[in-house]
């Protein structure tokens, strides 16, 4: 007993000093504070610069409050700046390329995990250097190719280029399907399904939560793209949110009071859909993290 005892007693742990633990718990919220005040900061910067006229945004300070509210700069944001019509267009490229994404990104997921053929880890590894390849050194070549197809300054430039270069999405929906088990396809096929029955009715609707993750991440990544927009669609009419109030920038100044409302008219929708799909896009995010 005395010997057991004795390594107990050696192997204990010693308590942190309250000093230690006081030290750590306000170093913890300094850091929390600090996250939030990078994040809030910028966005109270924008929505005071949002309200204020021109030659008050250039003569006040950047936190001081707007003499009054004026709203005439979220109507040339929103007329001029053609911000409904980049609503409409980001809609519109959204819909098709969350679409797009999920249909060839699960059917691909489903063929190379489950089908164990050389040719399916050949692609494997095409898509994993394709990966690792820096998307700017491929730029050229990219755009060549839309513009030969007869792509260029049309919605389906950024369509097409969204579906075909999403490999995350594949590695993620490789992920969860080595979650699922093959006893399931192999039921499914002796009651007579085949093999596309078996991705509609088993494997699509488990892949769901993969499905919401990779919807999150698609939409995050698209509505925020300026590049892709102003590279393949700088035609008058084909604006996107990102792009819409870029008009606003010149050589001879930038108006930035207007930029600032167009930005707040921006977020707003992408803060109702998070507001409201909040337990949703959480849920998901974490759905598959864990193997039971």
């Amino acid at each position: 007993m005395e010997e057991k005892a004795s390594v107990t007693k050696k192997y204990q742990f010693r308590e942190t000093p309250k000093a230690v633990r006081i030290l750590f718990a306000i170093l913890k919220y300094a850091v929390l504070i600090f996250a939030c005040l990078l994040v809030l900061i910028p966005l109270v910067v924008v929505l005071f610069g949002a309200f204020k006229s021109h030659k008050e945004f250039l003569t006040s300070g950047a936190f001081d409050l707007p003499t009054s509210l004026n709203f005439d700069n979220f109507a040339t944001a929103f007329i001029k700046g053609n911000v409904m019509q980049g609503l409409i267009n980001t809609g519109i490229i959204l819909v098709f390329s969350c679409l797009g994404t999920v249909i060839t990104g699960t059917m691909t997921a489903f063929v190379v995990q489950r089908f164990r053929m050389v040719l399916t880890r050949v692609v494997k590894t095409a898509f994993l250097v394709a990966a690792v390849l820096p998307s700017i050194s491929m730029q050229v070549t990219v755009f060549q190719i839309v513009h030969q197809l007869g792509l260029y300054n049309t919605l389906a430039a950024p369509i097409v280029l969204y579906i075909g270069t999403d490999i995350v999405s594949i590695y993620i929906f490789i992920q969860f399907l080595n979650n699922i088990s093959v006893s399931l396809d192999e039921s499914a096929i002796l009651d007579g399904c085949s093999y596309p029955r078996v991705y509609w009715s088993i494997i699509l609707p488990m892949l769901r939560p993969a499905i919401g993750t990779v919807l999150v991440i698609k939409f995050v990544s698209i509505y925020n793209d300026f590049y892709t927009a102003n590279l393949y669609m700088p035609k008058d009419g084909l604006e996107v949110v990102s792009t819409a109030l870029y008009k606003f920038i010149g050589p001879y100044g930038s108006k930035w009071e207007i930029i600032f409302a167009g930005v707040i008219i921006c977020i707003i929708p992408t803060l109702i859909i998070f507001l409201s799909m909040q337990k949703f896009i959480y849920s998901n995010l974490v759905s598959g993290s864990v193997k039971e």
